[in-house]
């Protein structure tokens, strides 16, 4: 039975605690939180803990901040960084064995399909530049218990690392079992070839999945072929959340409600 997660901006309710009764009786399995920088999430720990004591899994944590590890800025790198330190330290005593931050080389900083097309810094430099903050990341995950997912993130959103193949390239050469890779279904439907294949590729460094339809709305709005893309995570042997991540169509809480039970249905699909 695969496990699913909502992202807690989605849920109803004013405390976790809230949210999650909301999200129990519609058929989710956990929380995935959001990490502001400036040491919010921090910050957020008499509340995590709570929730935690009252039994709400909190299995992730989505970073949500303006600058990323891969940024140009140095400055902007060595923030993005000792919040991600934070972060993992925080998921890690809240999240439970295997708890999960996620985080991609940046977002909205570059893209070379748009002017000026070519980036002020080089792939080589970019490539240095992530091998570096994977390994601090990795090694500190490591320390604390927790794992990191590098998110590829599509061509129009970051110009570094779009596709599965590039992630597990990163990882793979840094080497720390504490780095993995997070697949996300709408990211995957503009910049892979085709899904289930890059999922079988990845599948030894495959650590988090976010959900969202083609059309970045809920699971069952666009034209993913949900059987074949929870089939193929079924047949690698995938145990990992289903994150949900995205934008809602029709009235929300309906929406979010029926995404569990639709997701549920198309995970008897194709066996690869």
């Amino acid at each position: 039975m695969i496990r699913i997660s909502c992202q807690e901006q989605l849920l109803q309710g004013r405390s976790l605690q809230e949210k999650f009764a909301f999200a129990r009786d519609a058929g989710y399995d956990g929380i995935e939180l959001r990490a502001r920088g400036d040491f919010a999430f921090r910050d957020r720990l008499p509340e995590l803990r709570r929730a935690a004591r009252d039994g709400v899994p909190m299995p992730s944590v989505c970073v949500d901040m303006p600058h990323f590890f891969g940024a140009f800025d140095a400055d902007l790198r060595r923030d993005a960084i000792t919040q991600l330190r934070s972060q993992l330290s925080v998921i890690a005593e809240v999240g439970g064995p295997g708890a999960v931050a996620c985080t991609p080389a940046s977002w909205g900083m570059f893209s070379r399909r748009l002017p000026p097309f070519e980036p002020p810094r080089g792939p080589e430099q970019d490539r240095a530049i992530l091998l570096e903050g994977l390994a601090e990341l990795g090694e500190h995950a490591a320390r604390v218990g927790a794992i990191l997912a590098l998110e590829p993130l599509n061509r129009y959103e970051d110009h570094m690392v779009n596709r599965l193949d590039q992630a597990v390239d990163l990882i793979e050469t840094v080497g720390l079992p504490s780095l993995k890779v997070l697949a996300d279904t709408y990211h995957m439907n503009i910049e892979e070839d085709e899904p289930t294949t890059a999922l079988l590729r990845a599948a030894p460094h495959l650590g988090h999945v976010q959900v969202s339809d083609s059309n970045r709305f809920q699971p069952g709005a666009g034209h993913l072929d949900w059987a074949a893309l929870l089939g193929t995570l079924d047949a690698v042997g995938y145990d990992g959340h289903l994150a949900v991540e995205c934008r809602l169509r029709g009235e929300p809480g309906t929406a979010v409600a029926a995404i569990p039970a639709f997701l549920r249905r198309h995970d008897l699909g194709v066996r690869v």
